[in-house]
């Protein structure tokens, strides 16, 4: 039995529907919809969500894990959200809010203006800080990855946009002359 599948999510003060294997969560952040595989059954008790499988296949047993982790992100995402910390390294490197979106200023000869998706928030305390928040876990994450890959961190000098918790391995320069 899967560890993590077996263990029941709470649900208390959510509003859950489970029918024709679509899953869909309500909470006071916002609303999202998952679609569970067919294998996959649910079973709402109470303030209690179980995921059982129907046998100790190979393909259930990593749907089983899986199933019930996606279902306890949505719960969480929908309760509490989920954020992620940005930190932008390099002289003259900075973001800025425009209206509905972010201008960043990355050494590039144009700045590049970023809209985000519905569902996602987007702050600025500092020209060099960015913070990513919202109710659905993959897209915070996406959104997040998708900022960073606008300049990736350099290995020499750790100029680019990085995770707050993100350690880049530096290399070193050439060496002097002989």
């Amino acid at each position: 039995m899967s560890r993590v599948g077996k263990k029941p999510v709470k649900i208390k003060g959510i509003q859950v529907t489970y029918d024709n294997h679509l899953l869909k969560v309500k909470g006071k952040l916002g609303e999202l919809t998952a679609k569970i595989h067919p294998n996959m059954k649910l079973e709402i008790n109470n303030d209690e969500l179980v995921v059982a499988r129907p046998d100790d296949t190979k393909q259930n047993k990593s749907l089983h894990g899986m199933t019930r982790a996606i279902i306890q992100n949505m719960i969480t995402g929908v309760t509490t959200g989920y954020s992620k910390s940005l930190e932008i390294v390099g002289v003259g490197y900075k973001a800025e809010a425009k209206g509905n979106g972010v201008l960043f200023s990355l050494g590039y000869s144009h700045p590049i203006f970023f809209v985000p998706p519905d569902g996602i928030k987007i702050e600025i305390p500092q020209p060099t800080q960015i913070k990513i928040s919202g109710y659905d876990k993959e897209l915070v994450g996406m959104v997040a990855a998708k900022i960073r890959s606008l300049r990736k961190p350099e290995p020499y000098k750790g100029k680019g946009i990085k995770y707050t918790n993100e350690t880049i391995i530096r290399k070193a320069g050439k060496t002097a002359g002989k």
